[in-house]
């Protein structure tokens, strides 16, 4: 899944690259994050001052933190059309890694969720050697909640986060992962 010839490659889909931020992402990032439509069941938008400034110092050292979003490039036209990853998050005074997924809306009902957050799981697992992940959906978020259901996340609980939304977590162990890798035992047939 790593791409070695190119550094700031993390990963590749079919259709995606998931790479480290540089400099040319601000703008285009900027821009999503401060969508209101993009960010509705995220927070909402966020200033634009503090987006640049937070995606300029992320740029000066873009693997400075192992876990980060981090601008999804679509392969046939170059145009970066997400922004995903893995953050730490304290939910109910745990700290658990949030799978993450945020794309234009420009490419909405391609399926990229779904293929760059399987993608991330499997690296998150078999790469980073996590045992858990999460997801913390918004109730209304019904798309959200479809990818994580596609990528064999399963709902765990509702908690309330700091501020008071409710959030419902959807969780991937590694276990499960075993479970669904494990082929079922053949029926034996009756004398």
């Amino acid at each position: 899944m790593n791409n070695t010839q190119n550094p700031s490659i993390i990963l590749e889909t079919q259709r995606l690259v998931l790479r480290y931020q540089s400099a040319s992402d601000v703008p285009l990032l900027t821009d999503l994050w401060a969508d209101p439509v993009v960010t509705r069941f995220i927070g909402g938008p966020r200033d634009r001052d503090w987006l640049r400034s937070v995606f300029e110092e992320t740029a000066k050292n873009p693997q400075a933190e192992r876990y980060d979003l981090w601008p999804v490039v679509e392969k046939d036209t170059g145009l970066v059309v997400g922004h995903c990853g893995l953050l730490d998050k304290d939910v109910e005074g745990r700290t658990e890694i949030e799978l993450n997924y945020i794309f234009s809306p420009a490419v909405w009902g391609k399926g990229y969720a779904t293929e760059i957050a399987a993608a991330i799981k499997q690296m998150a697992i078999e790469k980073m050697g996590l045992k858990r992940l999460i997801a913390l959906i918004e109730p209304e978020n019904l798309a959200s909640e479809r990818v994580a259901l596609k990528i064999g996340m399963h709902l765990e609980k509702e908690t309330l986060r700091p501020g008071g939304g409710r959030r419902i977590v959807y969780v991937v162990e590694v276990r499960d992962e075993v479970q669904a890798a494990t082929p079922m035992p053949q029926a034996q047939a009756l004398a």
